[in-house]
């Protein structure tokens, strides 16, 4: 999709062709990072609902930016928000804030195409792979990432930037502007 604000622009004057497009071009990726954060392919498939009942209600919540990462931020808090909802695990094991270095997470995760970064991800050293998987698709903050491993947290937020930077680097050829 060259443009999705002017796609976006057509949702929000009801073109149920130009939402057509979008569900075309992304239900994949939603479903994919719901279900592999869920665990669970029926709650998956209502997460996936859910962010497109969301774009067709209200196409205006995506200002600027990234499509890929918006819409990949906004499945991974839904999922989040559902399995709090059906108390999936106990709510003390969920982040109060789910916010990770936005521009250097959305730049490796959401630009680009999935078995890319799989294959990418495969490359990094396991101490940083283990990181980055766990606190993207699991919603952990650093704090939590080195309680649950054991890692101080300084040497978590390292090797989770040095993972990015190689990611970055690795995938550069693959992102989309």
């Amino acid at each position: 999709m060259d443009d999705p604000a002017g796609v976006l622009q057509r949702v929000a004057e009801g073109d149920f062709a130009a939402f057509e497009s979008l569900y075309d071009q992304y239900h994949r990726l939603v479903y994919g990072i719901a279900v592999r954060i869920i665990e669970n392919e029926a709650w998956a498939e209502d997460v996936t609902q859910d962010v497109f009942t969301k774009i067709w209600t209200d196409p205006g919540s995506f200002r600027r930016g990234n499509f890929a990462g918006w819409i990949a931020r906004v499945t991974r808090n839904r999922t989040i928000d559902l399995m709090r909802s059906r108390q999936l695990r106990p709510e003390s094991q969920l982040p109060d804030v789910i916010r990770l270095d936005w521009s250097l997470d959305d730049e490796v995760f959401t630009k680009l195409d999935g078995d890319r970064v799989r294959l990418a991800l495969g490359e990094l050293p396991e101490t940083q792979r283990s990181l980055i998987v766990l606190g993207f698709f699991s919603g952990l903050t650093h704090e939590e990432l080195a309680r649950r491993t054991g890692v101080p947290l300084g040497t978590v937020k390292t090797r989770i930037r040095s993972g990015l930077k190689k990611l970055r680097s690795a995938l550069e050829d693959y992102v989309v502007a």
